[in-house]
């Protein structure tokens, strides 16, 4: 049946494959900071698992091919494969179940290799389905239209494209707000069974589209897989050379050419093409490597930085600036860039364009570490072992003195101000002793723990000064964004204080309450204060990724008086600076990736496809398999270390594939396939010819 000129099937296909995308970018999404904030993996090793994962969903689309070319056929292929990433995505979505082995109701997994072990079967299973189905969706759409039906097959891979980008578009946006939400049967908890949840619905229902549009397919029959018969020349060629290599052999051509005595010259000369192409192929997974670095790098670069566009943007939806940009800039540059650089008398060459292209992935990465210097900067620093770091609050209205034995400096503070946290070696800390007006106050520091924050709070009444040294127990920016807050009491006497609808509690005189955890963004909070008095004060915006300390110090006409100190820095540096290399490695991947593809297919002959189409995903699965070996060989503690690292390694690729470009020749494919249909019709002919005269003669 017919919709417009269409076969109806396709629509079954293009439905089945935004369905498809939607649930492998949306789980891929939210895939690092899971393994960051749920299973407490470190950068480098929630890194190292994502990108063997994105390894192994490029490795097996070759498994794929093979299975529907050589065995089941694509409808068969996609249906059982279906079935193993549907169950696959299931099982990541239960090992995100916090509740599943939180037998305690902590708010954190009691047996968390349980829930490795199901993530990790989860994620296998969707990279063997995800790959599997990947070469066979797009063919077998184009098997549904007659020969005849060129512009409507055309228009349809539009469509097909047009709903992979659509997928991934929503399912980047969705996704992370379903993460961001929080779930949970006792404890509340960032929802990723909800965020891993969805996509194995979606998974699911592609599946019943798919197998609901059957009787309407158009399914041909598995014709045997071109790669074998690729891979058999090559074979047969260099075990034929291997056994002639004395002198007495005289030299061929080109060593495939070993290969004449068992395989016809027509695929002799089509391995050479695909071989060719193969070749300039070699530097390429280098590109990938810095590509896919958005998922996991980029992603946990932006949890440090402040989301606040108005509404609240959640680290992991920046890689939608990538799908975004896309959409704009590949009809921008196909009508107008390269338009321009014909009209200035440039030959703008496919490989020319795919070499811009890694330069400007290159660049990207440069901006990246540029971009995580600033960042780098509003991070608090940490007293380093045999270290341990002190701040000064003065909770009084008489500036103060304070000096720190034996002879180490003396400091000044002002009323209601503290200092900066001040680092001195743990060892040389005796005491300190405080000096407000004619008042002096002695305090021991025997026994300080190293590698810790203390805050020394004092204030002077009429009679002396109250010391109080407040143990700080924060030994890192708070993660995800959120934000710490804790309350000192700077009144005579004991009160009972609230943050929204969290219960401080009573907080003694100079006592300070333990941290809060309290959401990140614009929100505001009412801070209350009972008994002795009811008063009350609207909090100013924590920011992200904040620590404060807020003092209580006294109330006028029901209104509290409060001073903020600031424990650790919000993330100043706004996610809107990560769109400036976004948009260079977006602009690197629209000359390199959509060229690259279309000058594989330019050079090798139509029947190829398969066979270099396997090659371009083998090349993404390589520059996965990079990031893996430069993370974990390369040992640099800095993060804009590691990026400038990975700018100057395709920076030199770049050098040689542009070398390597300059070097290759154009050809034409289907004016060598002419010659040998040339070739064959006359070597028919010939034939025909002397069956003719055979016969005549044998009439004789």
């Amino acid at each position: 049946p017919l919709c417009a000129g269409f076969p109806l099937s396709i629509f079954f296909i293009v439905i089945n494959e935004f369905c498809e995308r939607f649930s492998y970018y949306g789980m891929r999404a939210v895939l690092v900071l899971y393994f960051k904030y749920f299973l407490h993996w470190d950068d480098n090793l929630s890194t190292a698992i994502y990108h063997t994962f994105v390894a192994l969903c490029y490795l097996t689309p070759i498994l794929g091919a093979v299975i529907a070319d050589s065995w089941l056929g694509k409808f068969k292929t996609i249906v059982s494969l279906s079935i193993i990433y549907t169950i696959g995505q299931a099982v990541l979505s239960v090992g995100s179940i916090n509740d599943l082995s939180d037998h305690n109701h902590d708010g954190s997994p009691d047996n968390v290799s349980l829930h490795i072990a199901l993530s990790m079967i989860g994620l296998i299973l969707i990279a063997f389905g995800t790959g599997g189905i990947k070469p066979c969706v797009s063919a077998f759409g184009g098997d549904q239209f007659e020969d005849d039906q060129e512009e409507q097959r055309s228009t349809f891979f539009s469509l097909f494209y047009m709903s992979i980008n659509v997928g991934s578009f929503l399912s980047t946006i969705v996704t992370p707000n379903l993460r961001a939400t929080e779930c949970g049967i006792h404890t509340k908890q960032r929802c990723y069974p909800l965020a891993f949840g969805i996509p194995a619905i979606l998974m699911a229902v592609a599946l019943i589209v798919f197998v609901a549009g059957s009787r309407m397919y158009k399914k041909v029959k598995p014709q045997g897989n071109v790669m074998f018969q690729v891979c058999k020349c090559i074979g047969f060629a260099i075990k034929n050379r291997f056994r002639h290599r004395s002198k007495e052999f005289p030299k061929r051509e080109h060593w495939l050419d070993w290969a004449s005595e068992k395989y016809d010259k027509r695929l002799i000369a089509q391995t050479k093409m695909v071989l060719k192409v193969l070749f300039l192929y070699i530097p390429l997974p280098m590109f990938w490597a810095l590509f896919d670095q958005q998922g996991s790098r980029w992603t946990l670069q932006a949890t440090g930085m402040n989301g606040d566009f108005g509404i609240e943007v959640q680290p992991d939806q920046m890689q939608i600036v990538n799908p975004v940009l896309i959409v704009i800039m590949v009809p921008v540059v196909d009508s107008l860039i390269y338009p321009l650089i014909k009209k200035c008398k440039i030959n703008f060459t496919p490989l020319r364009k795919m070499t811009v292209g890694m330069f400007l992935a290159s660049m990207a990465f440069v901006a990246a570490a540029l971009l995580q210097v600033q960042i780098d900067k509003t991070y608090p620093v940490f007293p380093a072992a045999g270290q341990t770091q002190i701040r000064l609050m003065n909770l009084g209205n008489v500036p103060a003195t304070v000096q720190f034995q034996p002879q180490l400096q003396s400091v000044d503070v002002a009323p209601k101000q503290a200092t900066d946290y001040m680092i001195f070696k743990t060892s040389q800390l005796q005491s300190l002793n405080v000096t407000s007006g004619s008042l002096t106050e002695t305090q021991s520091l025997e026994g300080l723990l190293e590698g810790k924050r203390y805050t020394f709070a004092f204030q002077s009444f009429g009679t002396g000064i109250v010391p109080n040294l407040i143990f700080d127990n924060v030994t890192s920016k708070p993660e995800e964004g959120k934000n710490l807050i804790r309350f000192i009491n700077g009144y005579v006497s004991t009160i009972n204080i609230t943050l929204g609808d969290q219960v401080i509690g009573i907080v003694p005189p100079l006592s300070a309450s333990d941290y809060i955890t309290v959401p990140g963004g614009n929100r505001i909070y009412l801070i209350k204060s009972t008994s002795p008095f009811n008063c009350l004060v609207t909090s100013k915006e924590f920011g992200f990724g904040s620590a404060y300390t807020i003092s209580i110090n006294y109330c006028t006409l029901g209104s509290l008086n409060i001073t903020y100190f600031e424990d650790i820095p919000p993330s100043s540096v706004h996610m809107a600076w990560q769109i400036p290399q976004y948009f260079l490695l977006t602009c690197g991947e629209v000359v390199f990736s959509v060229t690259g593809l279309e000058f594989s297919y330019s050079q090798a002959p139509s029947n190829m496809k398969s066979v270099l189409q396997a090659g371009w995903l083998l090349t993404v699965a390589v520059g996965n398999i990079i990031v893996l070996i430069v993370a974990g060989a390369s040992k640099l503690s800095k993060q804009w270390a590691e990026y400038v690292l990975f700018a100057a390694l395709l920076f030199v690729v770049c050098i040689i594939f542009a070398i390597m470009a300059t070097f290759y020749t154009y050809v034409d494919p289907n004016e060598i396939e002419a010659q040998f249909d040339e070739q064959e019709t006359e070597d028919k002919k010939d034939k025909d010819d002397h069956e003719k005269e055979a016969e005549a003669d044998s009439k004789m």
